[in-house]
């Protein structure tokens, strides 16, 4: 569905308003996220499900603050995909048409879907046509009258939130050894020696960059399998198809970089099937339970609430990803790309406490 369609789904479903409300919030990002002048903005979400309509009330809201701000935008709504689903025609028609150098946001209940000839990696094509992307993945667990949630996490001071993630980048790139420990339990030694640190600051404002909205961590793909200890997983779980907000906190005990122990009640049980799901339909099974990040949240207006673009920016929680990480940086191909989210670390780069 193009701009006009979309907007009159919205309207026919009550949703319209919120989003026109919510594009009081977005307006503010367009300038230090993404530096818009007068390039052509491309806004592409989804319809979403019975009351979780987040991804579709948040695209209309970036479409109605970009007309606003009388900048040249479309939007389309696209039918729901997961994974090994297509784009939607019309979304990858617009997106091969847009010329060089122009602006992208995504917003999905799940994934954007496979944009074809375009390419496998939507990153990859971002940078080869140097255009600039926001995007918000897997909304769809989220209640459409919980958007204010997002909102709130977008809706932060950019220009001193960038200079403390350059800050922290710094300290965690410069790390070789990384200790964590946490009051339910963690205690995990992860080698990041030689390897860069990335900040997602919510500077996409250079040609071919990209990413989350909203922004608030830093992490860093590990040095190989030097990677040892024990999380405790208590704020939230990412499985293939959901993010779980954790009651009975998941036990990961892991070895040589690998998960070789999974203990806890239902989250566990679930997290469990996803690893063995994954592991049957992937071409490098061995992957699936390999540690593949370390991310430490920053974002003072994220919380805790389900939908894990919020959950792994929280200030006060870190992360692990458990899966694939080489789209950025890392050499580990793998089906899945999990965080796990816990709450309170204490952190120590080569035997320093990191103050944040």
């Amino acid at each position: 569905m193009e701009t006009l369609e979309s907007l009159k789904w919205l309207r026919e479903r009550n949703l319209y308003d919120i989003s026109s409300k919510a594009a009081l919030s977005l307006k503010k990002v367009f300038t230090p996220c993404l530096a818009v002048k007068d390039e052509k903005l491309l806004i592409v979400g989804d319809i979403g499900y019975e009351n979780r309509n987040v991804a579709a009330v948040l695209s209309g809201a970036y479409y109605l603050a970009a007309e606003q701000l009388k900048l040249d935008a479309k939007l389309i709504l696209q039918d729901v995909k997961s994974r090994g689903d297509a784009s939607d025609d019309d979304v990858v028609k617009n997106l091969a048409e847009l010329r060089q150098g122009n602006i992208i946001i995504l917003n999905m209940s799940d994934k954007l879907g496979n944009i074809h000839q375009l390419g496998k990696s939507f990153r990859r094509w971002v940078a080869k046509k140097s255009h600039r992307f926001i995007s918000a993945m897997s909304l769809g667990d989220l209640a459409t009258s919980n958007i204010e949630l997002i909102l709130n996490a977008i809706n932060v001071n950019y220009k001193p939130l960038q200079a403390q993630h350059e800050e922290i980048r710094q300290k965690f790139e410069r790390a070789k050894e990384v200790s964590i420990t946490t009051p339910a339990g963690t205690d995990l030694y992860y080698n990041k020696g030689g390897i860069k640190a990335i900040a997602a600051d919510g500077n996409y404002t250079m040609p071919g960059t990209g990413g989350n909205l909203p922004a608030g961590e830093v992490y860093a793909p590990p040095n190989g399998k030097k990677i040892e200890g024990k999380v405790v997983i208590d704020g939230s779980s990412r499985t293939h198809e959901h993010t779980i907000l954790i009651k009975k906190p998941i036990e990961l005990t892991i070895k040589g970089g690998e998960i070789t122990q999974i203990k806890g009640g239902d989250e566990a049980k679930q997290l469990e099937a996803t690893l063995k799901w994954a592991a049957s339909v992937a071409k490098n099974p061995g992957n699936v339970r390999r540690i593949c990040e370390l991310g430490i949240g920053l974002n003072p207006n994220a919380s805790i609430i389900g939908a894990m673009i919020v959950d792994d920016k929280t200030l006060g929680t870190a992360h692990i990803g458990i899966g694939s990480n080489y789209w950025f940086g890392g050499n580990i191909y793998a089906i899945i790309h999990l965080d796990q989210v816990f709450k309170n670390p204490t952190i120590h780069l080569d035997g320093e406490l990191l103050k944040i």
